[in-house]
């Protein structure tokens, strides 16, 4: 899920000609913020050795992160929220020097907002193996140059551990809140599993229990289709000349990504056969309009965005299952003791609303009872970013009532 980008807070819409030219030129061999670049809005965190689920040794990590609001006297009004896989920490705030867009969710976090930062702290940390501040493959490792594609494997469990250290070092005890959606989900579903008594209230915004077998198989898909690029080069391609990196294989992952976010409902109805200019695209060399949209925004994505990063971030997602270890996905839910909102989305194709009611069904402390409330939506996954009047209610309800 990609938070950061218009087409995921906008209804898609057909690409003009002024939007084509502004991405003319030939795309960066990698779009990760780099040590050097403008900070921004951005805070960091740095730690000592940290050690995977899977035995593999980083000698020393940071996190990116930003905060609004003030922390309270007692440290007792702190919500943590966690971006989805291709966002970070930019929740609110105009793009500029260090930010290429704007904040992914400025109509939620803000003074008066759903999450009203006149009474919360907000903390939003890129997760551990991206690429806008992190630690993540396109940081310089022990050998002097980027880790690339040595860059070791990650869990969801990771990633939150991570997260855990940079919370210690703020002093943090209990969140007041932590709520996430899509993969962001799947870490604030891991920090009330494996963490209950630091989570007062839980937000879990269309995201499963576990990944699944046909999550894996799509996600596999846009793997392979970053690593068949010729320019991928096994992972070890940030010296490569602008236009001579793996563009085109992440461009590809993205646009495979973005027919999962998007319901069939919207795209036909915004598109229907219509072609994006005078050529007719049967046969004389003319395009659909909504093949010159995934095209743009697929360009556009790899401006922004690092292709090992991808790769070990979509790995991490497939890791997840809550259940793995904790003797099963309901058992595992049972540890939750945070007062929980679980949301779906009625059209949501990516992860579907019976994975959020079996997560409903299994905690002990839910808004709605034994079922996710459900969202109605034209605009599938994407329908909690997008749907901002229905979710910021929600969310006021969560925050409003009684801590678990």
């Amino acid at each position: 899920m990609d938070w950061q980008t218009s087409e995921d807070t906008v209804p898609s819409a057909p690409v003009s000609e002024a939007d084509a030219r502004r991405l003319g030129g030939r795309p960066p061999a990698t779009g990760a913020w780099r040590d050097g670049d403008p900070a921004g809005d951005r805070r960091f965190a740095a730690f000592g050795a940290f050690t995977t689920e899977g035995g593999a040794t980083l000698p020393a990590y940071r996190l990116a992160f930003e905060t609004w609001g003030e922390l309270s006297p007692a440290r007792d009004n702190a919500v943590l929220v966690l971006h989805a896989l291709t966002g970070d920490s930019h929740v609110r705030g105009e793009g500029g020097p260090g930010h290429p867009t704007d904040g992914w969710w400025g109509d939620i976090v803000g003074p008066g907002a759903p999450i009203d930062t006149d009474r919360w702290f907000v903390i939003a940390p890129n997760m551990l193996g991206g690429c806008q501040g992190s630690t993540g493959a396109a940081s310089i490792g022990p050998r002097g140059a980027e880790w690339g594609a040595r860059f070791p494997y990650l869990t969801i469990r990771d990633q939150v551990e991570a997260q855990l250290r940079l919370v210690d070092a703020l002093g943090i005890e209990r969140f007041a809140g932590v709520i996430g959606g899509s993969m962001g989900g799947m870490h604030a579903l891991e920090w009330a599993i494996s963490h209950p008594e630091r989570v007062a209230r839980l937000g879990v915004l269309a995201a499963p229990p576990i990944v699944t077998a046909d999550q894996v198989a799509l996600n596999s898909a846009q793997l392979a289709a970053i690593r068949l690029d010729p320019g991928f080069e096994g992972g070890d391609y940030y010296d490569a000349a602008a236009g001579e990196g793996p563009h085109r294989g992440l461009a590809l992952a993205r646009r495979m990504a973005l027919l999962n976010y998007r319901s069939p409902e919207e795209l036909n109805l915004r598109f229907q056969r219509s072609w994006q200019s005078d050529v007719s695209p049967l046969g004389h060399g003319g395009r659909f309009a909504v093949e010159s949209y995934l095209d743009f925004h697929g360009n556009k994505f790899t401006r922004r965005f690092d292709a090992n990063a991808y790769v070990t971030l979509v790995e991490a997602m497939n890791s997840h299952d809550v259940g793995r270890d904790r003797g099963g996905v309901e058992e595992a839910l049972r540890r939750i003791t945070a007062t929980t909102l679980v949301l779906g989305i009625d059209s949501d194709r990516l992860f579907p609303v019976d994975g959020q009611h079996r997560i409903a069904r299994s905690i002990r402390r839910t808004l709605d009872g034994d079922r996710a409330v459900v969202i109605s939506s034209d605009f599938g996954h994407d329908g909690f970013l997008i749907e901002s009047d229905e979710v910021g209610g929600h969310l006021r309800r969560l925050l409003d009532a009684p801590a678990g």
